[in-house]
């Protein structure tokens, strides 16, 4: 399966992004309100700039306090960015993903942001395949 039929599975395509300069704690309330795992840091809506994860901000207040709340998310989103396109395979990205202990990827190409995909996605995309492989397997041992 590739990214890309990950990515028409998913009822939106939006990603949530914040400038450069939000607050933490704007950023935090907007994954709460979202009910989302992170938001990526762009200067135009389009670039990924960094992302910034509900990880992130708890291990900053478990280092910090709430004081963190108060700094931009330029000083906690992480800039070395994983991404992937379209047409790479939903297995090489779970791989990525669990290797790098991390939850979203951006999917991006010619530099634009086109998607979002989270560890979840991944999971269920290839649940998804297996369960029709083993319908097919089946089929084919019952003669269907």
């Amino acid at each position: 399966m590739l990214v890309q039929q990950i990515l028409n599975s998913k009822a939106s395509n939006d990603v949530v992004t914040v400038a450069p300069g939000t607050l933490v704690r704007d950023a935090a309330q907007i994954l709460a309100d979202k009910r989302i795992g992170t938001v990526v840091i762009s200067q135009t809506g389009t670039t990924a700039d960094g992302i910034l994860s509900e990880r992130d901000i708890v291990r900053e207040l478990a280092n910090h306090g709430a004081g963190c709340l108060a700094k931009k998310v330029d000083d906690f989103m992480t800039t070395k960015l994983i991404t992937c396109t379209r047409s790479d395979s939903a297995d090489d990205v779970l791989h990525q993903m669990t290797e790098g202990r991390f939850r979203h990827m951006p999917v991006v190409e010619d530099g634009k942001m086109v998607g979002l995909i989270t560890i979840g996605d991944t999971v269920k995309a290839r649940l998804s395949e297996l369960a029709m492989e083993k319908d097919a397997l089946q089929g084919m041992i019952m003669g269907h």
